[in-house]
């Protein structure tokens, strides 16, 4: 399994309700078209977390990185539904960081005897 991690702020008076209902109808969007298995929305609590990823953290699963591949052409399509859906998420953060995670060790890692 492949995480996709986006950290963000929200751009000021950007409702958080409202952009964790984008967040979710934009991805349900991806997952029930297969382009992604999962997510997670997330919220730093009590001001915990280093300060640079901001408050926002965003985790999408994929089965490896072609289905992910996928996801990132239909979205790169800028046109239709994702598109649409993509923008009211988009135009809500600020100070977005990426990260690309994997399980460990690999399926196919052999281990050390």
């Amino acid at each position: 399994m492949d995480y996709y991690h986006i950290w963000c702020d929200l751009h000021p008076q950007n409702d958080d309700l409202s952009f964790a209902q984008d967040v979710q109808t934009y991805l349900n969007h991806l997952k029930t078209t297969g382009l992604v298995d999962g997510y997670r929305l997330t919220r730093r609590k009590l001001g915990l977390g280093p300060e640079n990823l901001g408050e926002f953290h965003i985790v999408i699963e994929t089965q490896g990185l072609e289905q992910l591949d996928r996801a990132f052409q239909e979205v790169a399509k800028r046109a239709g539904k994702t598109e649409s859906l993509h923008s009211n998420v988009f135009r809500r953060v600020s100070k977005v960081k990426f990260g690309l995670y994997r399980d460990f060790p690999d399926p196919g890692r052999e281990m050390a005897d």
